[in-house]
């Protein structure tokens, strides 16, 4: 049987069409995946789009309160529908699979759990999101007065923050180095002495640190130039002309304009300097891929290596099992995990040719 359960009519529409009998009352939709909830997706009859108390949903089954006419065009049609699914198998394919061919007598494990296969294949999908198939979520914000966003639900650790200029083109904005983001700043009478509440507690107010970096001007930083050093005129001195763009000492680090930023590890936020006020960022970040159901997928090219490693993960947390066959499922793992990361890479000869054309071109100084 084949995998493609959808209709082209339903996977480039993303939408399902019906033709009502009379009287009928419900009707069963073979999305796939399927809406979790009805608010992901809305129903038009004959064109015209009806309130969603007329019928209720539960998966995969719509609902009306009154039986509808014959001959009517009822369209379900999803409200949010992401292309590409069939390149992923979905976490309850991984154990539906590993339990069918590789538990039972005479294979691989002779019998385990399913929450087992569960629990090592969460686990081999979080590990790949971080290093094997790993997929950079990009996050759009608009940098506040308060110079400071919240990290996402999902996040693990960022890959790379940029601004974006009127162009659309992304610019790199760089970790601060130079200054920290305190967690707390605890508060202190005149003798430098720490305060306390009525239950002992420490005392905490708004980091000075913080304050006095979101007033800083990075100018004093980057090595901008200022208008004096631009529109100088013929009453400066000639030692000023000779000098004019001489900046020793530079440091190349802070000799950009592109802004910087700090992360707050223990409250989840990132800072930025104050000229990132009102900027448009995008944040690339890394999550573990188990944020929700939908997520929990392994791509096609890595399926081989997830099998792999929960057989590793289940035989090596067994008593008594053979040292030497853990040994030998440690290397099959091994061995997949590494295909999986070459598979992914995903190296085109083609565009390769065109990125060292440029080796070619010859570099004036």
């Amino acid at each position: 049987m084949g995998l493609i359960t959808e209709t082209a009519y339903q996977y480039y529409n993303t939408s399902e069409k019906f033709t009502t009998t009379a009287n009928q009352t419900a009707f069963t939709l073979t999305f796939d995946p399927l809406p979790t909830a009805k608010s992901e997706f809305i129903i038009l009859i004959n064109g015209s789009e009806i309130d969603d108390d007329l019928y209720s949903y539960s998966s995969p089954t719509i609902t009306f309160s009154t039986g509808r006419s014959a001959g009517e065009t009822l369209i379900v049609k999803l409200k949010n529908q992401k292309f590409g699914s069939y390149r992923y198998i979905s976490m309850q394919d991984i154990v539906n699979n590993y339990m069918i061919a590789y538990v039972g007598d005479g294979k691989l494990i002779n019998t385990t759990k399913r929450t087992d296969v569960l629990f090592h294949a969460k686990r081999g999908i979080q590990e790949f999101s971080y290093d094997i198939s790993r997929i950079e979520k990009i996050q759009e914000v608009e940098v506040g007065p308060s110079l400071s966003v919240p990290m996402p639900q999902d996040y693990v650790h960022y890959v790379r923050i940029s601004y974006v200029d009127d162009a659309g083109i992304e610019h790199i904005v760089y970790p601060g180095r130079y200054t920290s983001k305190p967690s707390e700043s605890i508060l202190q009478d005149s003798d430098y002495n720490y305060l306390y509440d009525n239950d002992n507690t420490l005392l905490t107010g708004t980091p000075v640190t913080d304050t006095r970096f979101q007033a800083f001007d990075p100018k004093n930083l980057t090595g901008s130039f200022t208008s004096d050093d631009i529109n100088y005129d013929a009453d400066r001195s000639t030692e000023r002309i000779i000098e004019f763009g001489k900046r020793y000492g530079l440091n190349p680090e802070t000799a950009q304009q592109n802004g910087v930023f700090i992360i707050d590890e223990v409250n989840g936020s990132i800072g930025f300097s104050s000229d990132m006020s009102g900027r448009i960022i995008t944040l690339k970040y890394v999550s573990d891929g188990l944020g929700t159901d939908a997520e929990m997928k392994v791509h096609k090219y890595a399926e081989d290596a997830i099998y792999k490693y929960i057989t590793y993960g289940i035989a090596s947390a067994k008593a008594n099992f053979p040292e030497y066959i853990i040994n030998r499922f440690r290397k099959e793992r091994r061995a997949a995990m590494r295909n999986a990361k070459l598979r992914l890479s995903s190296l085109k000869l083609g565009e390769l040719e065109q990125v060292m054309r440029n080796k070619s071109k010859f570099i004036k100084h």
